[in-house]
């Protein structure tokens, strides 16, 4: 009878006391309840009005764009007009500016990141561009037969497997160029490197942008970043425009303090310009503009500067050093899609730019899946595996103690690749990825965190 006692007794008290827990529990979770806000972070499952006062701001330039749109019809005037909406724009927001700059992470300028202006829609632009990406057929029939076709439909049906943060914008936006600008700068990076076709040239699925260029500096002066060119594969590439093209890059837009130059190991500050698909024209082409008996020769002139080839296979190698370029980069996201892009082949690269005094510059990504638009090239895809995948590229990289690193993207949105923040977004046909458990901004916190470490042990490699 006393142990039953006993034991009823204990009982009682185990109850009362887990009682008591639960409600301390309860008590707590209710006080959080209530401290949270009521648009926290994920809380609105479309990403839209995130950034209300960033709406308010693109609401009133849009109605100020169109209202000269209907005044003036032609095309300079309208860039101008651009322009000076950016410009007042930057007025009205500079004085808090330098109170922001205590608060960003200063610019690494040997991190450099890829950045593509050809976005557009109704607001700025008449009409969407590149977000209304068609879904490219297999090159094979038989392959092609089995997958989907058409185009996307934006705003809710985007040619992109995540969704911007920003929703479907257009790149001629103030209000996007300076919320971009902003984000570079808060993940460490320090040269945009924008991706450029000559005047009155685009990529098939885009329209002109080199009249946007002179936004993209004095926004980027502002956040004291720097700019430099990705020189896109562009109609009848060869050194001839090419040395047409660098010095209308170099006179036109050179003098601007935003430009970015590059300190060589001589003491030269010399302009750089990364070469998309390179390799398309053959070596003896790219010498007669890139070496000093070639019969177009840019070099001792006043637009020598430093050219990177992009390298995909392994032979490209000896081609690159043929013709007169000054490093090559890697630019692919998917590890093990080239050999250029294969982490375990950047440290032979890196060996044989060190032997023959060229500059080896691995771009590393977030990931890579460009099903929305290529729907059969899912062999392709690199799964992000909430940043370990990033992580990993950045580990590889810093192994081979680069001179620079480049990032594939900041918002090549079709690919997969961007850093870019991105929200959850569900419509009836659509289930976007996201950046999930992590916020929005978790890819740009994580080039902050690889910026300062490449930083460090740089300074490590010097000593």
């Amino acid at each position: 009878i006393l142990n039953y006692d006993i034991m009823a007794r204990f009982r009682r008290r185990t109850c009362i006391i887990l009682l008591l827990f639960i409600l301390f529990i309860c008590s707590i979770m209710m006080a959080l309840k209530t401290l949270r806000p009521d648009r926290a972070g994920f809380g609105d499952p479309f990403g839209l009005g995130l950034l209300p006062e960033l709406q308010q701001r693109t609401v009133l330039l849009d109605s100020k764009q169109n209202s000269l749109n209907r005044i003036q019809g032609d095309t300079v005037t309208r860039v101008t007009n651009l322009r000076s909406i950016a410009v007042n724009t930057m007025k009205a927001s500079m004085s808090p500016v330098n109170k922001m700059e205590e608060e960003l992470s200063s610019p690494n300028y040997n991190f450099h990141i890829f950045y593509y202006t050809w976005y557009g829609n109704p607001q700025f632009d008449g009409k969407y561009i590149h977000w209304n990406h068609p879904l490219l057929p297999h090159w094979d029939p038989k392959i092609a037969n089995n997958y989907p076709k058409g185009r996307h439909n934006p705003p809710e049906d985007i040619g992109a497997n995540f969704y911007p943060e920003l929703g479907s914008y257009s790149s001629k936006d103030p209000a996007v160029i300076e919320a971009h600008m902003k984000q570079m700068r808060s993940a460490s990076t320090g040269v945009i490197v924008l991706s450029w076709y000559p005047p009155g040239m685009a990529d098939e699925n885009g329209e002109p942008t080199d009249d946007l260029v002179p936004v993209i500096l004095d926004y980027a002066h502002k956040y004291n970043l720097k700019v430099t060119f990705h020189i896109e594969p562009y109609k009848d590439r060869d050194d001839r425009s090419m040395y047409h093209n660098v010095k209308y890059i170099i006179d036109k837009y050179g003098g601007h303090p935003a430009f970015y130059r590059h300190k060589t190991s001589t003491g030269r500050f010399l302009p750089l310009f990364y070469v998309y698909d390179s390799y398309v024209t053959i070596p003896e082409i790219w010498a007669n503009l890139l070496t000093v008996s070639g019969s177009q020769s840019i070099r001792n002139t006043p637009y020598d500067a430093l050219f990177i080839a992009l390298l995909v296979e392994e032979r490209h190698k000896h081609d690159i050093h043929r013709s007169g370029f000054d490093g090559m980069y890697t630019y692919f996201a998917t590890n093990g899609f080239s050999y250029g892009s294969s982490h375990h082949n950047w440290a032979s690269l890196k060996a044989f730019c060190d032997s023959n005094n060229l500059m080896f510059i691995p771009s590393v990504g977030p990931g890579y899946i460009d099903t929305s638009i290529r729907p059969w090239n899912n062999h392709n895809t690199r799964n992000r595996v909430n940043g370990k995948y990033y992580e990993t590229a950045f580990s590889a990289a810093l192994l081979v103690r680069p001179e620079i690193i480049s990032i594939t993207s900041f918002n090549e949105w079709h690919e997969g690749t961007q850093i870019e923040k991105a929200v959850p977004k569900r419509t009836g046909q659509v289930v976007y990825l996201d950046y999930k458990p992590h916020k929005p901004n978790i890819y740009l916190e994580l080039t902050q965190k690889w910026s300062e470490k490449y930083r460090k042990e740089q300074e490590q490699w010097l000593m």
